[in-house]
């Protein structure tokens, strides 16, 4: 027989809420060789994000991977990692607080925000029991991704099934699988790279560079290619930007098999013996800044094009939680959860119900 989580003994009068389960991919606990060998345990077993045969892939993972990448991957943890622990904890901590303000302002009836990663901490899991015990009826989960695949968003979906199916009583539930034309985030989007320009002056070329996948994935039917381009292609509107100004380009690859294309790197590279001298590089996919983009896009890729002969090189930071994220975020959830009766019985309603119905137990 199945075990669900029961939750029997509601006080009178708690109020039914809507719960917002704002969901990131995750990081290490620590900038530790273990704590990174967890992390990469966890994301890389997912078979959402690695696509193989699962026997052989876990022999791989455990025999080799697990073994040699921990470490090199630790090292480049701690050339990022903060006071208040990594940036991409730090920063959607500051999102989910802001978040909360904003749609407390917005929204008619309670409504909780928690914070979950798909991997590492705080879990889903974990996110979830928050909203259950606060007696959410209604869950809307956003993963804070623009761009859907089934390696993010898709996953996500898996995980926070896997805890609802042990759940007795379920919520009504929406998610968002993705927002890459929303009006209001392209919009954040290219006021950050105007606001990066004032400050800092424009350069020769924009580059828009958005985490890689291997190439089969866009083959076998995944959005994720096509989504991208077009999120590059609205901004570059937004900045009445040319065709020769910008370009759109992937990173972060693993293995041999070919990834989407073009290459970050080897872009960079070709840029800079061409004779391009100066590029601003920014990542609309990455809702906040983290390892890849702090050590890979801004630390590795700016040595790449200057070792190749660029002089200047700029990353223009991701939206983090700049205000006119904050508020195309709250938008966003709003219209999402518009035209959603909250149905059922509140937990003191069905307190009174379940003692009348004791008390009819009792006289037979």
């Amino acid at each position: 027989m199945a075990k669900f989580v029961n939750t029997p003994d509601y006080p009178h009068g708690t109020q039914a809420i809507t719960g917002i389960l704002v969901t990131n991919l995750g990081t290490p606990d620590a900038p530790t060789t273990g704590a990174v060998r967890r992390y990469l345990a966890e994301f890389l077993s997912d078979p959402r994000v690695v696509e193989f045969p699962r026997l052989l892939w876990m022999i791989i993972l455990h025999g080799v991977i697990l073994n040699i990448r921990p470490r090199r991957s630790a090292e480049a943890y701690a050339k990022v990692w903060m006071d208040d622990g990594s940036p991409l904890l730090a920063i959607s901590e500051r999102q989910a607080i802001a978040l909360q303000a904003a749609l407390e302002e917005r929204l008619d009836g309670p409504v909780k925000v928690e914070l979950a990663m798909r991997y590492g901490n705080p879990s889903i899991a974990a996110g979830l029991e928050n909203l259950r015990r606060a007696n959410v009826r209604r869950l809307l989960v956003l993963p804070l991704y623009p761009q859907y695949s089934a390696s993010t968003a898709a996953s996500t979906f898996d995980a926070v099934a896997n805890v609802l199916k042990q759940w007795r009583w379920l919520p009504q539930l929406r998610m968002v699988m993705d927002y890459h034309k929303n009006e209001g985030w392209l919009e954040a989007v290219a006021q950050s790279i105007r606001d990066h320009w004032q400050e800092h002056g424009r350069k020769q070329k924009l580059m828009f560079s958005f985490h890689g996948l291997p190439r089969r994935f866009l083959l076998n039917g995944d959005p994720y290619y096509c989504q991208c381009h077009a999120s590059a292609r609205l901004i570059a509107e937004k900045l009445a930007l040319g065709e020769d100004d910008w370009k759109l380009v992937f990173q972060s690859r693993f293995g041999r098999e070919e990834w989407l294309k073009p290459y970050c790197d080897k872009t960079l590279e070709e840029w800079g013996k061409q004779g391009i001298e100066s590029v601003d590089m920014v990542c609309p996919g990455f809702s906040a800044d983290c390892l890849e983009t702090v050590e890979e896009v801004a630390m590795q890729n700016r040595d790449i094009f200057l070792s190749a002969g660029g002089k200047q090189y700029s990353y223009i930071p991701a939206l983090n939680d700049r205000p006119d994220h904050i508020s195309a975020l709250a938008g966003l959830i709003e219209r999402n959860l518009a035209g959603w009766e909250l149905c059922g019985d509140s937990a003191g309603e069905l307190d009174k119900a379940r003692t009348r119905a004791l008390a009819c137990g009792a006289k037979q």
